[in-house]
């Protein structure tokens, strides 16, 4: 019994002195041998340890459009009449021009009261409803990304002037390839970095003993829509994808060989 109790407090004795100096506890190994406490104080930390970084620079091939209506009357009932009128017609504008069904996500929908605060004859003021405002706006997968001009017109003809047009945002369908290559860029280049650290240190470089990775992706870069509704375009709307990058980082640990 006391030889367990000697064991457990030097156990709490050597954690603490490794807390101290900073050391890892997940590189402190316990074991018993005939009886005694063994330590063995292995850090991961040792070896040659480099970061690695890829970066592709992608095309983008879809267009992400929030689109739809927004409607202002004095009683809900108007509002909502209209509106559902409206976001029909843009419905049929978006499906007319390739835009798949199953690419149309419904994004907001609200019916908002609209108010005044006006004078009392008591000298207060007093919240008088003026009307209410509907709103329903929907996220827009264009394939096709050479004709997101041509379904941003289609939209503004149909919705008319109760047409809502948020925001435009690009991105790729299929980003596995470019997360691969920007990847396999990452590992060369943390290899690269570790066999010349070890050359100016003059030790020899072992295997990787560790690998982390992590990567980026950019989600839909959405920009404000500054187009103009008061009057049906005279000619397809130009827009511009550019580019995006996908990028990875690689962290790995080689060992130092006698």
């Amino acid at each position: 019994m006391k030889k367990i109790w000697l064991a457990i407090i030097a156990v709490v004795v050597v954690a603490g002195a490794i807390g101290l100096v900073g050391c890892d506890s997940d590189g402190v190994n316990l074991s018993t041998e005939n009886g005694e406490l063994k330590i063995n104080l292995n850090s991961q930390s040792e070896g040659i340890w480099v970061n690695g970084n890829g970066k592709v620079s992608v095309t983008p091939d879809i267009a992400m459009l929030s689109v739809g209506i927004e409607v202002q009357e004095v009683t809900v009932a108007e509002a909502q009449a209209k509106a559902a009128e409206a976001m029909d017609k843009v419905m049929d504008a978006l499906k007319d021009e390739g835009v798949k069904e199953e690419d149309i996500q419904t994004q907001q929908f609200s019916i908002r009261k609209l108010s005044e605060w006006k004078p009392v004859y008591d000298g207060g003021e007093k919240e008088e409803i003026v009307g209410y405002r509907v709103t329903n706006i929907v996220t827009a997968k264009v394939r096709e990304i050479e004709t997101t001009g041509a379904v941003i017109d289609a939209v503004a003809t149909a919705g008319g002037d109760y047409t809502r047009i948020d925001s435009i945002g690009f991105t790729v369908d299929d980003p596995v390839p470019y997360y691969e290559e920007a990847r396999a860029q990452a590992i060369e280049y943390a290899k690269a970095k570790a066999k010349q650290l070890a050359e100016l240190s003059d030790v020899k470089l072992g295997k990787p003993t560790y690998i982390s990775e992590s990567s980026y992706y950019p989600s839909p870069n959405y920009l404000r829509s500054d187009i103009a509704l008061d009057a049906v375009p005279a000619v397809e709307t130009s827009i511009s994808p550019g580019e995006l990058e996908i990028t990875a980082t690689i962290q790995m640990a080689f060992a130092i060989t006698d």
